[in-house]
């Protein structure tokens, strides 16, 4: 590789893939508001939808999350960032609304020792051996 380009750490998915039941006759609706071109595809109203009823509550959304202490959006936990708590005999209380990414270099031993409680309403990014580890700890 030469010297003059760095190589970058794979990107993080954006998104999160979830599976939606559906009865036919609402199926049959969504289909036909993209044969009629109102959207691209069944994907795009879903999304569409989804971020209307978001944008509807959003001010109960940001009451809630005010109240209940959550960090919105993205929230990275790095192996410095827990060792530095290990050093100054703290646990971390993880309470993410998005995704909180724990790094893969984190091991279990430094997890347990370190977060005291995680919860998380979106997407816990994690090695199995450290999500298992704080298994007892996710809400």
């Amino acid at each position: 590789m030469p010297s003059n380009v760095n190589e970058l750490r794979p990107k993080a998915a954006e998104t999160e893939k979830i599976t939606v039941n559906l009865g036919y006759v609402d199926l049959g609706h969504v289909d036909l508001m993209v044969q009629e071109g109102f959207y691209s595809n069944r994907t795009d109203f879903i999304r569409t939808a989804i971020r209307n009823q978001l944008e509807r509550h959003a001010d109960v959304v940001k009451q809630s999350t005010v109240r209940k202490g959550l960090d919105l959006g993205l929230r990275n936990y790095s192996r410095a960032d827990l060792e530095a708590a290990r050093r100054a005999g703290e646990m971390l209380h993880i309470n993410v609304l998005g995704l909180a990414s724990i790094a893969q270099d984190v091991t279990a031993d430094l997890a347990r020792a370190t977060i005291g409680s995680v919860s998380v309403l979106g997407a816990l990014h994690a090695s199995p051996t450290v999500k298992a580890a704080l298994a007892d700890r996710t809400r």
